[in-house]
């Protein structure tokens, strides 16, 4: 494997064994910087798009991933790049992942440093913590990925740059610790506060190296400096710590360590809990919580699913930006959902509020709207944060909230607290899980670094078990913590045995039993929502349309899906589409089978395979309706599918449901419906193949075999072997192709099918084609046509026919070839079958390609290349552009090869296949072809 490096901190670059790699156009390199920062977890084609794009996304954007995908392999392994799967850079079946090293990169080694020196400061080794910090710093040549854009890129250069910034301030804070003579900061922290005009930490510094140095009067020109843009910018005094910076400057008394300013007068509160200290930074919603710092009077919903950290998050946070409140921090749990408290009455927080706030005790009456607007007045013109916690709905905290800009108000929820956002205009900020890094951190945090790095896969295995939820993994790791002799093996061995992933989830009480959490999200739920979120639990898939979850309910499904994604118990991630995490899954799972009974257990997971089954007919059918249906087609669920429009919108409907459907097959022959399960694989061929995913269609086909023959269903069995032979075909395995199609061919005179014996000598043809035994094609093909025409299949005649001519012109009778090809597409236009013209038009031109007829091959091959393009069919769409550019070539028309062939090479690289390599090699081969 070469040796590769990556550099995203500045300008994008890469190096293999020392030397510079050239990466391409500019939006391959944006992938490659998404592809990095990701950090090695899997992306699926969708967040590439909108990663790079966002909504400008164009229409082709999918296939430029594609090639870019393709572009990025061959500039970093070129000699690995035919093989895809061995790449660095590969499809996991989730999305595309670029496998990556921490020392490879120097955003890694960047953390790793700032991670160490940390640890460094923790033990009292200020210098060495100060030096590593330094060297962190000065791996950054400039901004992130400087010179690339796009939405995701803008955003994470915005991030890291922040990140930076907390690593300079923490290098410069010790710096002081250890300088007799702070002057040299002073600088350094003048240029820093010039570049950051709104952060207060780099003023506080610049003040306290100023004061250090004995330069109070220039100290106090510092703090009327940041005073003035504060106000001017945000409408907002300094914070205390400013402030009380501030007053020593003048000569006033130092404030008590360890103790804000603000807290220790009377009135003004401190309510906060403990922060923990082993906190993971949750990047995202933490960026759009400060956000909310600059609005006025600010109301933030922070919402998210039962366990997810929402709390954790919130104290956190508060702690973080407390002085920029000086006048106090309120904080109340509401219980909302706490199984053993009732949720906190409104009229009691007020109450309490006004007892933190100083309030005498003989002007708060018994009245609770006399409380409420007193509460207000007391608030009004103050700059307080409060935190309001586990709340149950809106109406708890709508009384809560201030009557006049200045406070911010932060609310935590299982709930969507839509109510809140339409009508009081809270900010929604949603939490979601971790991602694996995250995850990998908090594990780090709770066991020690050495322990993690030690095991690496068994902590891949706990991330995974524990669905990547914070509570899940607080509980893990703690057993994993109390037990240090256990290897993390073993604990993630234990995950995997226990029944549902629950058992274990367990620390002893109500707060850190996942279960249990779970139970008072379900509790608050409607009869209706809570037996569709039991019978969700059933449901196999990475997400579910909307429209294969109606077949569950009576009546419209959408109010339920509604309830249950307000609650979090479901999260819609895409319009119309919803996911469960693993243990919400196995939670339902659990209730569904505790609660349903069996025969409504199965006929729910029969009524979502219905749909799946049929939509996938109906989008099979649009992609081509000349396609021979070996199957009835199967009964339309209760709710109307749409079905596409042509062929085009078929292709995207498989593109997005292929993930769905591919689970859905293996589903259907886990609970024994083999029926489903095969004619899945068939409906499933067709888009896999155009799109050049045969590895996917062996598995699918190897799935639905073993479904047809445990059916003991002797059609579908030979209708599957063929299928699995044609992607053996694409994949250059002929033998196990051949093997196939000599044990479908049986099976199909068992059932007197003479079309399908038709098909399997055609594909016979095939295999000797591709083997380079073109006479020992004819016997197959004189049967092809003998069955076809018993049959009166008449298409079949017509593609049978393209192969008699096809095999003619191998051999070298090309005259013969045009008769038989043109009989061939004299049937085809009689019978409207504009989908398979393309290959017999593709024949045509090969012949007349080797007849000297260069025009008419020219215009054969572009008539194909059309019809391949119009029925979405890239890969022969790419064959037939190579045919084209060859004929081309061979009438002088050097620069009409050209564009030919790269277009053809655009195809390729869309579709990830090495075939573009080839076609590259055949354009530097000609270079007399530029006069052309």
């Amino acid at each position: 494997m070469p040796d590769l490096r990556f550099r995203v901190l500045g300008r994008l670059g890469v190096e293999r064994d020392r030397q510079p790699v050239a990466l391409g156009p500019i939006q391959q390199q944006v992938v490659l910087g998404i592809l990095l920062l990701h950090g090695g977890r899997p992306l699926g084609v969708p967040q590439i798009i909108d990663a790079v794009w966002g909504d400008a996304a164009p229409a082709s954007a999918v296939n430029l991933v594609q090639r870019h995908v393709s572009g990025l392999r061959r500039a970093l392994e070129p000699r690995r790049a035919a093989r895809a799967a061995e790449s660095r850079l590969h499809w996991t079946g989730t999305g595309y992942r670029l496998a990556v090293e921490d020392a490879e990169v120097d955003l890694a080694a960047f953390d790793a440093e700032v991670r160490r020196a940390r640890s460094q400061r923790e033990t009292g080794d200020r210098g060495g913590a100060a030096a590593r910090l330094a060297a962190a710093l000065g791996l950054w040549r400039g901004p992130l990925c400087d010179g690339l854009g796009g939405p995701f890129l803008d955003a994470e250069r915005d991030r890291l740059a922040g990140r930076r910034l907390t690593v300079v301030r923490e290098r410069i804070e010790l710096d002081l610790s250890l300088a007799p003579d702070a002057a040299a900061l002073v600088e350094e922290l003048c240029r820093l506060c010039d570049e950051h005009p709104l952060h207060e930490p780099l003023y506080e510094l610049l003040m306290r190296a100023l004061l250090r140095s004995g330069r109070r009067s220039e100290a106090l020109d510092v703090f009327q400096l940041a005073r003035r843009r504060l106000r001017g910018d945000l409408g907002v005094e300094p914070a205390a710590t400013l402030q009380q910076l501030h007053r020593e400057a003048l000569g006033g008394s130092r404030a008590e360590p360890g103790i804000p300013a603000a807290a220790r007068r009377i009135g003004v509160p401190a309510q906060l809990p403990r922060a923990l200290p082993d906190f993971v930074e949750r990047v995202e919603p933490g960026t759009q919580l400060d956000r909310a710092l600059a609005e006025e009077g600010a109301v933030v919903a922070l919402v998210g699913t039962a366990g997810v950290g929402k709390s954790t998050l919130a104290v956190a946070w508060a702690h973080r930006v407390r002085d920029r409140f000086p006048d106090g921090q309120l904080h109340v749990n509401l219980h909302g959902f706490d199984p053993s408290t009732p949720a906190t009455d409104p009229g009691r927080v007020i109450r309490g509020f006004l007892e933190a706030l100083a309030v005498p005790a003989e002007r708060i009456g018994a009245d609770v709207e006399g409380q409420a607007a007193l509460y207000r007045s007391t608030v009004a013109g103050r700059r307080i944060l409060i935190l309001l916690d586990n709340a149950l709905d809106a109406e708890q905290v709508r009384p809560l909230l201030p009557g006049a800009p200045g406070c911010l108000v932060l609310i935590t929820s299982r709930n969507e607290l839509l109510s809140l956002v339409a009508i009081d205009g809270a900010r929604p900020v949603r939490l979601d899980l971790m991602n694996p890094d995250e995850a990998r951190h908090l594990i780090a945090r709770r066991l020690g670094r050495r322990r993690v790095d030690a095991e690496p896969d068994a902590v891949t295995e706990i991330i995974a078990g524990c669905a990547r939820l914070p509570l899940a993994l607080s509980v893990v790791t703690a057993r994993a913590a109390a037990y240090p002799q256990f290897s993390l093996s073993a604990t993630a061995g234990e995950l995997r045995r226990v029944h549902g992933r629950l058992d274990l989830l367990d620390a002893g009480d109500t707060a850190t039993n996942v279960r249990a959490v779970f139970a008072c999200s379900y509790r608050g739920l409607s009869p209706s929502a809570a037996r569709l979120f039991r019978l969700l639990g059933l449901q196999c898939g990475p997400e579910l349309p909307t429209a294969a979850m109606t077949g569950l309910v009576d009546g419209p499904v959408r109010p339920q899906l509604a309830e249950l994604a307000r609650a979090h118990l479901i999260a819609e991630r895409v319009p119309g589409r919803y996911v469960l995490h693993d243990l919400l899954r196995a939670y339902a799972a659990e209730l569904a089978v505790a609660t349903e009974p069996a025969d409504e257990r199965r006929a729910a997971i029969r009524a979502v395979l219905d749909h799946h089954r049929y939509a996938a007919y109906v989008a099979d059918r649009a992609l081509n309706p000349f396609r021979d249906d070996p199957i009835d087609p199967p009964p339309a669920p209760a709710v109307p599918v749409d079905p596409p429009v042509d062929h085009r919108a078929a292709m995207a409907w498989f593109a997005a449901e292929e993930p769905v459907l591919l689970t859905a097959l293996r589903q259907a022959a886990d609970e024994g419906l083999y029926t489903h399960a095969w004619q899945l694989a068939w409906a499933l061929t067709q888009f896999l193949n155009r799109e050049g995913h045969w590895h996917d269609a062996v598995a699918a086909q190897e799935v639905a075999l073993t479904a047809a023959r445990r059916l003991g269903d002797a059609r579908a069995e030979a209708v599957v072997r063929g299928c699995l032979a044609y992607a053996y075909i694409r994949l250059r395995r002929f033998d196990e192709a051949r093997a196939q199609l000599h044990r479908a061919l049986p099976l199909f005179e068992r059932c007197n099918e003479p079309i399908g014996m038709g098909h399997v000598h055609r594909a016979l043809t095939w295999v000797a084609d591709c083997e380079g035994r073109y006479r020992d094609a004819f016997p197959h093909i004189h049967e092809a046509l003998r069955h076809f025409r018993a049959a009166g299949h008449r298409t079949g005649e017509a593609r049978a026919l393209n192969a008699l001519g096809w095999f003619h012109s191998r051999l070298g009778e090309h005259r013969e070839a045009l008769v038989h090809c043109a009989a061939a597409l004299s049937l085809m236009r009689a019978h409207d079958d504009r989908y398979d013209q393309a290959d017999v038009l593709d024949s045509l031109g090969r012949a007349h390609h080797e007849l000297g007829h260069h025009a008419e091959a020219a215009s054969c091959y572009a008539e194909a290349v059309e019809l391949y393009e119009e029925f979405a069919d890239h890969f022969c769409e790419g064959q037939a552009l190579v045919a084209l550019g060859e004929a081309h070539a061979a009438a002088g028309a050097g620069g009409e090869a050209v564009r030919a062939w790269t277009r053809a090479v655009d195809v390729f690289e869309a579709l990830g296949l090495p075939d573009a390599d080839d076609v590259r090699h055949l354009i530097k081969s000609a270079p007399w072809l530029s006069g052309g």
